[in-house]
């Protein structure tokens, strides 16, 4: 049996160089947190593109963006995805980029492959490219699908962090974010966009605060101009990039290496209560920190007492604080960490603020 290779074995924090697949192939199996990939778009360009000055428009038609046919192209899906989920974690996940020329082909091969489909994003560019001839509705999004590795399994997802980032409000899945320019956009020694899909910072920092954690190993197979790495590294992640063309890989390492990481201690972003450590109310009694016989209040003054097993009993009631709370209240349910006080140095204090203290306990363990 071959025992699954540590971190310590991959290429962290590195640029490999060639073919995406052949390297996919070269990391060890379930070994990275997450994947960010923007594919070749495969835009089918026919002749140049001019605006109404005639001016020529500097649009991606690069060789990598170039297949044969459909079927080349889907031959190509197909097998770096199967790379990219043979390196994923059993809780990993993965976010595809791409436009409306290759986003569908891209996801009926991502469910082909057993990947399960978490959500679709659209990324509506506040500041796209005009539809210079007129011809078609101005392209004004991109679509990017979020995957886990399987159906059922368990994935990052930091909503609270995202949802601190909208204000207070539940981060929906339509985005607007303006597409690099100014400053952000890279250039060449000629002034000419270093990379002609270059995407913005504010993308993948969105991304990674919601799909990772401080330390995981991010993988982007179509690594450009260094966008995934250079926000891997201010967030304190890891990053491995894979990227053919020796120009993108000179400006992705120069770009990268004038990144300053982040204060750890702002690294740290707001957490759901669900991940957060679940602790029994009877490890409170057994600590010590509430007694046997000690008497708990709800907001209207009546009172329960706290047994040695950890339930409570109150008048011909008893069971748990949330069933003895639902019961005093007449509600199917009821949260009895907020709704139970006792009592301390003449103070009333909810009983979660002895969950808390255990919960922190709990965190400063090393582990």
């Amino acid at each position: 049996m071959i025992k699954e290779k540590s971190a310590a074995a991959l290429p962290l924090n590195t640029i490999l160089d060639g073919d995406c697949i052949d390297q996919m192939a070269k990391l060890p199996e379930n070994s990275v947190d997450l994947i960010f990939a923007d594919p070749p778009y495969n835009l089918q360009l026919k002749g140049e593109l001019h605006r109404p000055d005639n001016s020529r428009v500097d649009a991606v038609d690069d060789a990598w963006d170039q297949f044969a046919s459909f079927a080349a192209y889907d031959r190509f899906t197909k097998a770096w995805l199967a790379a990219a989920r043979r390196i994923l974690k059993p809780t990993g996940a993965i976010w595809v980029i791409g436009s409306y020329h290759n986003i569908f082909r891209v996801g009926a091969a991502l469910q082909d492959q057993g990947y399960w489909i978490l959500n679709d994003v659209v990324w509506r560019k506040s500041n796209p490219m005009p539809n210079f001839r007129g011809k078609r509705l101005t392209n004004a999004h991109e679509t990017m699908i979020w995957a886990s590795k399987s159906e059922g399994a368990k994935y990052t997802f930091n909503y609270e962090a995202l949802k601190a980032l909208n204000e207070g409000i539940q981060m929906r899945s339509d985005w607007v974010l303006p597409i690099c320019n100014g400053h952000e956009r890279i250039k060449d020694a000629d002034g000419n966009k270093a990379h002609p899909t270059q995407k913005p910072e504010s993308l993948l920092h969105r991304v990674l605060v919601g799909a990772t954690n401080p330390g995981d190993v991010v993988l982007d197979p179509f690594f450009g101009s260094g966008t995934t790495g250079a926000v891997a590294k201010m967030l304190g992640r890891n990053f491995i990039g894979i990227e053919r063309e020796e120009a993108y890989r000179k400006i992705a390492k120069r770009r990268i290496a004038n990144v300053r990481k982040f204060d750890a201690s702002a690294l740290q972003v707001s957490t759901s209560k669900r991940a957060e450590p679940r602790i029994p109310f009877g490890q409170l009694v057994e600590r010590g920190m509430l007694r046997p016989g000690e008497m708990l209040t709800n907001p209207r003054g009546q009172m329960a007492k706290v047994r040695a097993d950890g339930t409570l009993v109150g008048d011909d009631i008893k069971g748990s604080i949330h069933q003895v709370g639902a019961a005093l209240e007449g509600a199917p349910s009821c949260n009895g960490w907020t709704y139970w006080h006792f009592k301390r140095d003449g103070k009333t204090v909810s009983i979660d603020v002895l969950r808390q203290q255990l919960r922190a306990e709990l965190q400063e363990r090393p582990h």
